[in-house]
């Protein structure tokens, strides 16, 4: 039997502990069916969990109660992904109860730090499309904006990455096996979803001719609803996840005839929707699930909005005066035609109506510059899946192409070039136009992202309509950036500037201040090289790798995409590595190389760049002649919960995209944030940083993208660059000979003819100038009172960065939504009568 000693702790107060003790061993008692002393750790978890809980959900649910009965207008954030990490940190630090906890949890003989560990971050995302939306829910809840951010429950997340000899092989993450105390599931308002069928015509009693879906079938949405509390503030709004279900879960009587598998097939077949996120697309299987699962998740949250969110009898034509739509790149855009079919074929409201409803509700961010990335769906696939939406797309696209007509007669080249229906290779629905024409504002998430968005991507919509085309820059929450995942640097500031900087990020450039503090300095430092110990103990620990705090940390941690170059990281890898072995005296900075990256499935090339860092990493790391010079290290399966120890400890941030690719990017500013240095092209928010933080304290290097255009149009080829440059020649050869690969000159070709065939990406191009700027790095860092002044301007500087800044931009350019104060509630859905108004 556990002895549970309720003792005075130190620095909290006994009552506080003495509840929470009392509250936690409730819930093993209650909620896990245990004591204490029988208890598993996963038990000893979700009882933690959902006692910290406890001191949200009043919060939450005034939160609820002031926004419904204030008929407050609310942000509505529709996003396929939203990756928030590791949920326990962040409710800790929302309710003030770390300490609490902390204390509590010692009295009972247990590690907070050890049931921290035991969660399972929800892989509910690809990378920063999905950390921005958790950003941004954080900020809302933050800045006590009326929001609720609508998304699906995969069960099965972004894959978990493994290792094979090198090579990346994905298995599924199982996020959801041992329970998740975060989320609150509700199938008493599952909402019903059709697929398929035909489309009815019938006149009205005006003689109008009305339309109604039939669908072929059905499928439940059931609605798991998590809490997003505010830090320092008293809301608490909701994310709201769907999960795909059966309507009828299997056929009794198939079933006792024998045939189980015929029994469950509808059951089946109906939470594929919901089973993985992002499946793969290249089959037309794939695509039809990829579509499913678009237009499942939007019809589910708009059916919520209407029927659990706006009060009864709500007038639809007053929607966006009470919601504001956020349309998180193009995978929600099926949402326009889905409101359209509502307000028309549903409410009854003529079309021309219906259509200023939805364009004043809708605004839409787009995320990328790459072609490929802006989704298309075959007509031919949406009139057998969605053929009321087709129809609707239909109608919009023409009475669109009438107004261009009108306003540019003759110019059908103009007219055909900005249909919503693309003609060839094969008829389908471009959701890119579709959103821009439904929409009310479009922005990009960078400067130079929103400009070419502007000049090329979208350059005849935006001529059409210049004042519908913004920028917002993207921003990173410092709760769990740099306050969570940076604790030590977080005291540091704290001590010299007090702690208003978490909320009010501007105010690290107080830091300026102690810019020639040489102990303050030291300071910083010290913070970096504990943070690096750090990273070097969880790596240790987990994957077996051995890496010195003392070497400088070059980390590049981002998605594997050829665009983003880490292709480029390796040529400088192998260049160094080359350098010492032809002269075992040269002067070379010690560095650890660590790279985080998942490559989707399908991406053959991102996967063989993943080989071959390995097979570098491999070598160099078993060569006793770069011992305590070079290492490399990758450990697989990058997430938030490994960013967040990556991420401080790094002192160069490799930033290096072929400029006019990156959208924007956000570990870029994370890395800054945190006090790495970049050394960038001007690409993205890259162009920001450097003009935020001084040049002299950004490493620039590579083609702009002026330049880049210019070199394409002149005839850009690489395999004369590789040519002209010896030590290009020299490490490619490398490559090539099989040196990484056991001899095996094979393994890797296709790496090198990429690079010597097209280089898509001008890696070769910006190769000499990538590597002049390394040495440059190399000889800053060898003074170490002028790198740590350089990483403070870099962090005192990066306050703009803030997701908060970037939700005021979206406020004040876009959403035009006002906070509203939570008022505590009486406990049954009314304020206390001494609350005023």
């Amino acid at each position: 039997m556990t002895t549970v000693n309720i003792a005075r702790p130190s620095g909290e107060s006994t009552d506080a502990v003495d509840t929470f003790v009392r509250e936690f061993l409730e819930e093993l008692r209650f909620g896990q069916g245990v004591e204490l002393g029988g208890a598993t750790p996963n038990d000893r978890y979700l009882a933690l969990g959902r006692t910290v809980r406890q001191y949200l959900m009043t919060r939450w649910m005034d939160t609820l109660s002031t926004q419904l009965q204030r008929g407050s207008k609310a942000v509505v954030y529709l996003s396929a992904e939203y990756l928030l990490g590791r949920q326990l940190d962040n409710a800790l630090l929302a309710a003030d109860l770390r300490g609490t906890a902390d204390e509590a949890l010692r009295r009972l003989g247990l590690s907070l730090d050890d049931l921290r560990d035991h969660e399972v971050e929800p892989g509910l995302g690809n990378g920063g499309l999905g950390r921005l939306a958790a950003c941004f829910l954080d900020s809302l809840a933050t800045m006590r904006i009326p929001a609720v951010g609508y998304g699906i429950r995969y069960e099965y997340g972004i894959f978990r990455q493994t290792f094979v000899d090198g090579w990346q092989v994905e298995q599924p993450d199982s996020w959801l096996q041992t329970g998740s105390p975060w989320e609150f599931p509700h199938p008493e308002m599952a909402v019903e979803v059709g697929f398929g069928g035909s489309v009815q015509s019938s006149p009205d009693e005006n003689g109008r001719e009305c339309r109604r879906w039939v669908p072929a079938s059905y499928v439940q949405g059931v609605p798991y609803n998590y809490m997003v509390p505010g830090y320092r503030s008293d809301a608490v709004n909701t994310l709201r996840l769907w999960r795909a279900r059966a309507t009828q879960a299997f056929d009794l009587q198939i079933f006792n005839s024998g045939d189980y598998v015929t029994a469950v097939r509808a059951q089946d077949e109906a939470e594929t929707i919901s089973k993985v996120l992002y499946p793969e697309d290249s089959t037309p299987q794939g695509k039809e699930l990829r579509l499913r699962q678009q237009y499942f998740f939007v019809a589910c949250s708009i059916r919520d909005l209407i029927d659990h969110v706006l009060p009864p009898g709500f007038d639809l034509r007053d929607l966006p005066d009470r919601a504001v739509f956020q349309l998180n790149d193009t995978h929600p855009v099926i949402a326009i035609p889905e409101l359209m079919r509502i307000l028309v074929d549903e409410r009854g409201l003529d079309f021309e109506t219906a259509w200023d409803v939805t364009r004043r509700c809708f605004n839409y961010t787009c995320h990328t510059l790459l072609p490929e990335a802006l989704e298309v769906w075959p007509v031919a696939l949406m009139e057998r899946l969605l053929p009321r939406h087709m129809q609707l797309v239909f109608e919009i696209n023409s009475r669109f192409l009438a107004e261009l007509r009108e306003a540019f007669p003759g110019d059908e080249p103009r007219v055909h070039a900005m249909s919503i229906i693309q003609e060839h290779p094969e008829r389908a629905v471009r959701m890119a136009y579709l959103a821009t024409v439904g929409s009310t504002r479009v922005n990009g998430v960078a400067e130079l992202h929103s400009q070419l968005l502007r000049d090329k991507v979208l350059h005849d919509f935006s001529a059409y309509w210049p004042d519908k085309f913004t920028n917002v820059t993207n921003g990173v929450t410092p709760r769990r950036f740099i306050r969570l995942a940076n604790p030590a640097l977080a005291a540091l500031v704290s001590g010299r500037i007090g702690q208003g900087w978490v909320n009010e990020l501007d105010r690290l450039r107080e830091l300026e201040a102690f810019a020639d503090d040489e102990d303050f300095l030291a300071e910083l430092g010290a913070v970096k090289r504990a943070n690096k110990e750090r990273l070097a103990a969880l790596l240790r620990e987990r994957d077996g790798l051995s890496l010195d705090p003392a070497a400088m940390f070059d980390v590049m941690v981002k998605r594997l995409h050829e665009y983003k170059r880490q292709l480029l990281k390796v040529l400088h890898i192998v260049t160094l590595y080359e350098r010492i072995k032809s002269d075992p005296t040269a002067d070379v900075v010690p560095r650890a190389f660590v790279f985080g990256a998942k490559a989707a499935p399908g991406y053959r090339a991102a996967k063989a760049i993943i080989g071959l860092v390995n097979a570098v990493g491999r070598t160099i790391n078993a060569d006793p002649d770069v011992a305590g010079r070079l290492q490399v290290a990758f450990p697989a399966n990058y997430n938030v919960t490994l960013a967040e120890t990556i991420i401080p400890a790094a002192d160069l941030s490799e930033q290096i995209s072929l400029a006019g690719k990156e959208a924007s990017g956000t570990g870029n500013m994370k890395l800054a944030l945190n006090g790495a240095l970049t050394i960038g092209t001007l690409d993205g928010a890259n162009i920001e940083i450097r003009d935020l933080v001084g040049e002299d304290n950004f490493v620039r290097f590579g083609l702009t993208e002026q330049e880049v255009e210019s070199c394409r149009a002149a005839g850009y080829a690489p395999h004369s660059v590789y040519e002209s440059d010896a030590g290009l020649k020299r490490v490619v050869d490398l490559i090539a000979s099989g040196a990484f690969a056991d001899g095996h000159a094979d393994v890797f070709w296709p790496v090198v003819e990429s690079l010597l065939g097209e280089d898509q990406y001008l890696v070769l191009a910006d190769y000499r100038s990538y590597v002049d700027a390394q040495d440059r790095v190399d000889a800053a860092y060898r003074n170490p009172v002028a790198w740590q002044r350089m990483a403070l301007y870099n962090i005192a500087r990066s306050g703009f960065f803030s997701s908060d800044r970037a939700i005021r931009d979206y406020l004040d350019r876009i959403w035009h939504v006002d906070p509203v104060d939570v008022l505590p509630s009486d406990g049954n859905g009314g304020f206390r009568a001494n609350v005023g108004p």
